[in-house]
């Protein structure tokens, strides 16, 4: 099957001119670097979680996923244990250069632009705000999807005039009805999702599609609601435990990036697998 993609953890394979086959590897991204050592059970985790946030949110907004076994479009014993359990077939759309980012709450990149400007996007916020505050309003914070190096965070009229003010329109009202959905439900289940990012693509008709992940720990900051405290940067079910590991290190953020310690590797692991847990009511064997 000819691959057509790699990103830092997905893989993606032609398997016609209307179907993708995605497998969801183990790697780890961190500042945009692949690490050199995966987190077993990760593509996993990742796959069952976009698949039940796939299901849940269907009813705002149609999604890639097709119900075609991934081990069905593949030949042979071996490529099927390859797939089983991380991959999904998907319809082969259009996907639109930008990420449709949501902020319920101001941390990340998005609290280093409000501390600099007092706003993030473009969107000016209320002055006095700490870290890890909640916002008054979910805000949409889109950025540029860029295939190396950084997204760079833009403002709304910058998407206006990469896709239009209509579709630009439909993207951030579709972003921001995901995120209200999931952020409530996800609370019941003791986390606070505190900003998330979304893809979309168009099919031929120019109809609008959730594509690529949904809500999982990769591309979502997951905070446990119980441990939350305003003006501090909560843990987090996410790589952020990888991420303040490398800080700590002294690595400079470049190329190749450092080996992780078993402990780092097994804890990250638990922490995905916790917040699959917690968010599905599923166990990974």
């Amino acid at each position: 099957m000819r691959r057509i993609g790699r990103g830092k953890v997905r893989d993606l394979y032609a398997v016609d001119e209307h179907r993708l086959l995605m497998v969801a590897t183990d790697r780890l991204s961190a500042f945009d670097v692949v690490l050199p050592d995966p987190i077993p059970g990760k593509g996993r985790v990742l796959t069952r979680m976009s698949r039940f946030w796939f299901a849940r949110l269907a009813h705002i907004v149609a999604n890639h996923l097709l119900e075609i076994d991934p081990e069905s479009v593949v030949s042979g014993e071996a490529e099927r244990r390859q797939v089983r359990g991380r991959a999904l077939v998907v319809r082969r759309l259009r996907p639109l250069a930008i990420e449709a980012v949501v902020r319920g709450y101001l941390a990340g990149s998005g609290w280093k632009d409000y501390a600099a400007s007092g706003a993030v996007c473009g969107v000016r916020l209320p002055p006095g705000l700490r870290l890890a505050d909640r916002l008054p309003e979910p805000i949409f914070t889109p950025a540029t999807k860029a295939a190396t190096g950084h997204d760079e965070n833009i403002d709304f009229e910058r998407v206006c005039g990469l896709v239009g003010r209509p579709l630009a329109q439909a993207v951030r009202e579709t972003s921001l009805a995901l995120y209200r959905e999931a952020a409530a439900y996800a609370e019941g289940r003791g986390i606070l999702i505190a900003d998330t990012k979304f893809e979309f693509g168009l099919d031929a008709e120019g109809r609008l599609f959730l594509i690529d992940e949904a809500l999982t720990a990769d591309s979502s900051r997951f905070w446990p609601a119980d441990a939350y405290r305003p003006g501090v940067s909560p843990p987090s079910f996410d790589k952020q435990y990888v991420r303040d590991y490398l800080e700590a290190s002294g690595w400079d953020k470049r190329p190749p990036a450092p080996r992780l310690p078993p402990e780092v590797i097994a804890r990250t692991a638990e922490k995905y697998r916790e917040a699959l847990a917690r968010l599905t009511g599923q166990a990974l064997a």
